[in-house]
């Protein structure tokens, strides 16, 4: 890990003291449940949603269950509802068949569930086993690229790259600063370039202002 890359990460942690996982959950169940509902959602919305969901769906066996107009009726203003209902119900049912209704604690079997890729298993390896994991998003993917940590054309060739670029133990906390950077400074449309504490490094901002 470089000086340079060690000082990236200390400036936004200063920035953002409090990144972490802002989908409410209380088990592994029910983060994946969240990080489901979450894709081209807002996490806020999610949480108003969940704890609706939450009180009817507590288990694998419920959610694999309950009637799919009902469940679509709830998740409905997370839109797609028809799709993430289907796979939320198929990934239900492949805890179940699979792994007796326990979410795994691994990579390599959280992506046996229909409907779980890479990032969302490395979501739920993070966050609810505590292991060292690098989830990209769009803004994991956007911020870490637009900065310069790495130069990739997709979102698994930059986590490999941020995982070469960061020692393991930083891993999982760097997937929350990037995330709360990409949306809460470096927007996609209008960056705030002013307010961000690594002008000197961003080779985005350095492009904008005609800077070597």
């Amino acid at each position: 890990m470089t000086s340079k890359n060690l000082e990236i990460y200390k400036i936004l942690d200063e920035m953002h003291p409090d990144a972490g996982c802002e989908l409410n959950h209380l088990n592994p169940f029910e983060l994946i449940v969240a990080v489901i509902l979450s894709a081209q959602c807002t996490d806020k919305r999610v949480n108003i949603v969940t704890q609706d969901l939450f009180k009817v769906v507590k288990t694998p066996e419920d959610l694999a269950n309950i009637d799919r107009a009902e469940l679509e009726r709830i998740i409905y203003p997370c839109g797609f509802y028809h799709n993430k209902a289907e796979n939320l119900q198929k990934m239900s049912k492949s805890v179940i068949e699979l792994f007796n209704g326990e979410i795994p604690d691994n990579r390599e079997d959280l992506m046996k569930l229909a409907g779980v890729g890479r990032k969302t298993a490395n979501v739920v390896m993070a966050e609810a086993y505590g292991k060292n994991a690098i989830a990209v998003d769009t803004h994991v993917f956007r911020v870490s690229n637009r900065i310069g940590l790495v130069k990739e054309e997709t979102p698994e060739a930059t986590e490999l790259a941020l995982m070469k670029a960061f020692d393991e133990e930083k891993w999982s906390h760097l997937h929350h600063l990037l995330i709360f950077h990409g949306r809460y400074t470096c927007d996609a449309r209008k960056p705030k370039c002013d307010e961000c504490g690594l002008k000197k490094y961003c080779k985005f901002y350095k492009k904008e202002q005609n800077l070597k």
